[in-house]
């Protein structure tokens, strides 16, 4: 009887350690859930890196044309450097004049470009603004044009299904129609720090500085009747004056190009009535400066559905002393002028549409 009493005794502190030991793994394991939430909440929300811009493409930086691999100092002689170039070639021009219509063709390499370069006074020649390209590049890549001048033809530089490419520190005058014109699908090339003037001689409305991609209207003659698509090419840092065109024409179907630094005079226009005018989609207008136009400083247009759109003014300077605005953009669609833009001496003050602060 005593034995069953003990039994029964020890029981109820069985239960209580027993529950005892369930209490406290209870405690154990909700602290162990609230070290866990408080440490998940803790830690910063993971931020997707920024993207990196895109490499710019072509040959980087100038070239010493000091390292020429062949000097040349006759116009045959320069033709047949140009027929025969190669990857790493580096064709000097001396001080000169080289009279007639030169092409180059043919392909260098993102580490080997292929280089013509010379002095201000190293000149090609055409003879006549009314007929010819005095220099061509025709379906070449990584091409690098440098210091040289280039007058007296219906057009200046001329760049058809050229990729990755470089015309830079170029003058160019004295010239029938536009200065240089990039075409037929050339894509991913930079115009840079040219010096252009006196275009238009032939015809006033052709008399553009700068030319990228082909109107609606020839695009059966230039591009199988499809959109030119001139793409991702950089025109920065020239100055281009005395045109009688526009001193850049950016045309429908070509696409996300960059326009920028350029210094830009519209005091010989009369073919045209802005400094820039944007059809195609996407580019970056950014930087430049102009002053002098008969009309509007710059100006966006749809020629065709789709095209004329999504362009991006930023921080331009325009003194337009003309009756119009600093930014027209016809129709607005989803181009931006952003509120950094300035004009002065502008009749009807900075754009047709309200600023965006960016």
């Amino acid at each position: 009887m005593l034995m069953k009493l003990n039994e029964r005794g020890k029981q109820p502190r069985r239960i209580i350690l027993v529950l005892g030991i369930v209490v406290a793994l209870a405690i154990i394991a909700a602290g162990i859930i609230l070290a866990i939430v408080l440490s998940t909440q803790r830690q910063p929300t993971p931020v997707p890196p920024a993207p990196s811009p895109p490499p710019e493409t072509g040959a980087s930086s100038a070239i010493d044309c000091s390292k020429a691999t062949v000097t040349v100092t006759t116009a045959s002689e320069l033709s047949n450097a140009l027929t025969a170039a190669e990857p790493g070639a580096i064709i000097s021009i001396a001080p000169g004049t080289y009279a007639g219509n030169f092409t180059a063709t043919g392909d260098g390499t993102p580490d080997r470009p292929i280089a013509l370069c010379g002095e201000r006074d190293s000149i090609l020649d055409g003879g006549t603004v009314d007929d010819g390209y005095v220099m061509h590049l025709e379906r070449a890549s990584y091409w690098v044009l440098q210091g040289f001048t280039v007058q007296n033809g219906q057009k200046g530089v001329m760049i058809d299904g050229t990729t990755n490419s470089i015309v830079q520190g170029l003058t160019v005058h004295t010239i029938g129609d536009e200065a240089i014109h990039l075409r037929k699908f050339s894509s991913d090339n930079q115009v840079l720090a040219n010096t252009i003037r006196d275009t238009g001689l032939r015809k006033e409305k052709f008399g553009e500085g700068v030319y990228v991609g082909s109107a609606e209207s020839n695009w059966c003659d230039i591009s199988n009747c499809e959109p030119d698509k001139s793409d991702r090419n950089r025109i920065a840092d020239n100055t281009i004056s005395n045109t009688t065109s526009e001193n850049v024409d950016i045309k429908e179907g070509t696409s996300d190009g960059v326009l920028r630094g350029n210094s830009l005079d519209g005091s010989a226009i009369t073919g045209a009535d802005s400094w820039v005018d944007v059809k195609g989609n996407g580019w970056l207008i950014e930087g430049n400066s102009g002053e002098n136009s008969p009309q509007d400083g710059f100006q966006t247009h749809e020629i065709i559905d789709g095209w004329g759109t999504d362009n991006v003014f930023r921080d331009n300077s325009a003194i337009v002393n003309g009756p119009g605005v600093g930014f027209s953009l016809t129709p607005e669609r989803d181009n931006v002028v952003e509120c950094d833009n300035t004009a002065a001496d502008a009749g009807e003050g900075l754009s047709n549409v309200d600023c965006s602060k960016g």
